[in-house]
């Protein structure tokens, strides 16, 4: 979908804040790799002097996709041990763990999640060292947390995140590269992938025949994982679609039973471990007789079968910062196709305001 930027003498598109969200992207990634260095690095070099033994992450949302992406990198790159924590324990239940040697990794778009704030507080209370990731330096998580790494994704107006989501993907990468030694050079050309990616027109043929789907399978596996769970989550809260992610390891279990001929599958298959653990997973939908479209390799497609490519050469620990932009647009054109208003989904609130 192309779009210019709103101004107030527009009359109002549905769609136009998320579609001018979207296409911010390169803009977002190239502005934080250049100017978010210097606090990558001096948090790095905290986080190393520490020497934390265990990472626990702490999100909602959109977010909890990021903060799962980040448990990926930092489990296999740097070989510590991650978990998701589960802020009621320590908000409704009064848990009183401790955390001496703990990073605590805390990820929000807007930074005013209350349970986030309050379970942040208490995490540093108990001893762990404390790190808020947000869009909003003056947030009040920001303040709880010892530490604080900007997103830098400037203002962010539509109900679902977008630039925030991808903003907090690279944030993080940033982080764990600059925490293991890496210089930051592997990311350099994500801007022109992400451009690459949003000027693709494979998306508008995929939303053509998904137009009238009333379910949608997502899988992927590894770094891949997240992404399909953020776009099942993306396609629910704008297109009101039953979207379903599952590991592809998990797929094949009892879910599998749910695959037919009718009910599109939407598999991320990167170039990579992850995309080679998957091809069993295409393998089994084939022989299924599903309706599969692949987000990546186009190798991995089924011959006629439906595929948005992405830019060969992209590691795949940076892959799902690409993977997602694909299906942000495929939620957008179908929520329009439906004649719905992704900028405003009937229920929810942007409680993720930022800025």
């Amino acid at each position: 979908m192309t779009i210019t930027s709103p101004s107030p003498s527009m009359s109002y598109t549905p769609g136009l804040k998320m579609a001018h969200e979207i296409n911010e992207q390169p803009q977002v990634l190239a502005g934080l790799l250049e100017t978010g260095r210097q606090q990558v690095a001096a948090l790095a070099e905290t986080i190393r002097k520490a020497s934390p033994r265990f990472v626990l992450l702490a999100a909602r949302g959109t977010s909890d996709h990021a903060a799962l992406y980040a448990k990926y990198l930092i489990e296999i790159s740097l070989g510590l041990p991650v978990g998701l924590a589960s802020p009621s324990t320590l908000t409704s239940y009064g848990a009183t763990p401790q955390l001496d040697g703990v990073l605590w990794l805390a990820v929000s778009q807007s930074g005013g999640s209350p349970d986030l704030v309050e379970s942040t507080a208490a995490a540093r209370r108990f001893g762990a060292l404390t790190v808020a990731v947000t869009n909003s330096p003056s947030s009040p998580l920001a303040g709880a947390a010892g530490h604080h790494l900007d997103i830098q994704a400037g203002p962010e107006t539509a109900v679902a995140a977008t630039k925030s989501y991808t903003a907090q993907l690279l944030a993080l990468w940033m982080l764990v590269d600059a925490w293991r030694g890496g210089n930051g050079a592997n990311a350099a050309a994500l801007p022109d992938w992400a451009g690459t990616v949003l000027a693709d027109g494979s998306v508008e043929h995929v939303a053509a025949q998904y137009r009238f789907a009333d379910r949608i399978i997502t899988t992927g596996r590894g770094y891949s994982y997240p992404t399909a769970r953020e776009g099942a989550l993306k396609l629910m809260e704008t297109s009101y679609l039953p979207a379903q992610a599952f590991s592809g390891a998990d797929l094949l279990h009892g879910p599998f039973a749910m695959i037919d001929s009718q009910h599109p599958v939407i598999a991320v298959v990167p170039e990579g471990i992850g995309g080679t653990a998957m091809r069993p997973v295409l393998d089994r939908l084939a022989d299924r007789g599903a309706h599969v479209c692949v987000v990546g390799d186009p190798a991995a497609a089924a011959p006629g079968g439906l595929v948005v490519p992405l830019p060969a050469g992209i590691p795949e620990e940076l892959s799902p910062i690409v993977q997602i932009l694909p299906l942000q647009r495929l939620a957008l054109r179908l929520s329009v196709d439906r004649g719905n208003d992704p900028d405003a989904p009937r229920g929810l609130l942007k409680v993720t305001e930022t800025w």
